[in-house]
């Protein structure tokens, strides 16, 4: 598949904080990429960078044929990007609000209508067309956003937290629509924090500080981690914590309801030999993508101690 986003050193500034730090990235046409982070890892500004709306310090972005910096307005007509605070109108009704960002688009006649009436159906958001945007569950306003958001028919889709303090269900759906959008054409470029959301993406990229600090498919990503991953059962789990967190090769001990995951290096240790120091119960387990992202995440911080960084 060609690529429609391409990322090249693509880095980010602000003053001696670095939000975006020499970004090396390539996402296929008809990709959902999911890129996760923790708060203040970059991923907005990546966004922003990306969708033009922000300039690079260092580095180029091409999306959908355009470089963003030369070709800004033939980029824009190409893509649809939807931000945490999307710009709803709560005094306005569903339908009043596609109108308005119809004309923002310049969409009329015979096609504003077929377009919007087959959003309407594929969100499942016909019967409420005449409720105003304010009275919306948070589940609809994401959907109202995202219909907004393509009504312009763009090729590449950028999604910033869409799902961010929305229901199980209503996310379900969102990522239903995004799944049918997705089998029509459209490429989805999406940041998220909920590690079981990026699951469901084609690829994940993970963020820390600024850095890609890994990127691959969800089943890659299990498959290939260097370290290994045990879940801990003891009667005094903070005690063995505190005990386990002080032994060679043990890169974290993260809670985990009652019990505890271990990850440690096997090329330094073992639970085996780690009992010696602290009793405990241990099960080798398939690390899930949290589990991974926390091992990633220790190992960078041990790598780039002194770095500074944006909060």
């Amino acid at each position: 598949m060609p690529t429609v986003i391409h990322a090249e050193n693509l880095t980010r500034k602000f003053g001696p904080l670095t939000a975006v730090d020499h970004l090396n990235l390539d996402i296929a046409e008809g990709e959902i990429f999911a890129l996760v982070g923790p708060d203040g890892a970059g991923k907005t500004t990546t966004m922003r960078l990306l969708c033009g709306l922000m300039d690079p310090t260092e580095g180029r972005a091409i999306v959908a044929g355009h470089d963003v910096s030369r070709e800004l307005d033939q980029m824009k007509d190409q893509i649809g990007y939807m931000a945490q605070r999307f710009g709803l109108y709560g005094d306005l009704t569903v339908a009043e609000n596609m109108a308005f960002y119809s004309d923002l688009f310049g969409i009329v006649g015979k096609e504003r209508g077929e377009l919007s009436a087959r959003l309407l159906r594929m969100t499942r958001m016909e019967p409420f067309q005449k409720r105003p945007a304010s009275k919306l569950s948070g589940g609809m306003k994401q959907k109202l956003a995202l219909m907004c958001t393509l009504l312009h028919k763009p090729r590449v889709l950028f999604l910033d937290e869409p799902t961010n303090g929305v229901d199980p269900v209503s996310r379900r759906d969102f990522w239903a629509i995004l799944y049918q959008l997705v089998r029509e054409g459209l490429t989805v470029f999406g940041a998220t924090a909920y590690l079981d959301e990026a699951e469901r993406a084609n690829r994940v990229g993970f963020l820390h500080h600024g850095r890609l600090i890994r990127c691959d498919t969800p089943a890659a990503l299990k498959r290939n981690l260097e370290e290994q991953v045990y879940l801990i059962h003891s009667t005094d789990a903070r005690k063995i914590s505190a005990a386990l967190e002080k032994q060679p090769g043990v890169l974290t001990v993260q809670p985990k309801g009652a019990d505890l995951h271990l990850f440690l290096d096997p090329k330094i240790t073992s639970p085996d030999k780690l009992r010696e120091a602290a009793p405990f119960e241990f099960k080798r387990i398939e690390p899930s993508l949290e589990d991974i992202f926390i091992a990633l995440m220790s190992k960078d911080e041990t790598l780039h101690e002194d770095t500074p960084h944006a909060a």
